[in-house]
């Protein structure tokens, strides 16, 4: 299982979260997603056949994209 952890600037409330855990979740193999409005972080833990590329492209697509 991999984990990763990364900001989402454009996180701004609760709804934010919700919207990013219900569609990063929705993916095949993602089995935890996690957001704080506070932080604007995200965790996100995945097994095969997710990938940080398919979830990085899932953010971008729901105009959540990760920093960096």
């Amino acid at each position: 299982m991999e984990s990763k952890t990364f900001k989402v600037p454009t996180i701004g409330c609760n709804g934010c979260v919700r919207t990013i855990e219900n569609e990063v979740g929705a993916l095949a193999g993602v089995t935890r997603v996690k957001g704080e409005v506070e932080s604007k972080q995200v965790t996100v833990e995945w097994q095969s056949p997710a990938s940080w590329d398919a979830i990085k492209a899932k953010l971008v697509e729901i105009e959540y994209a990760p920093e960096g």
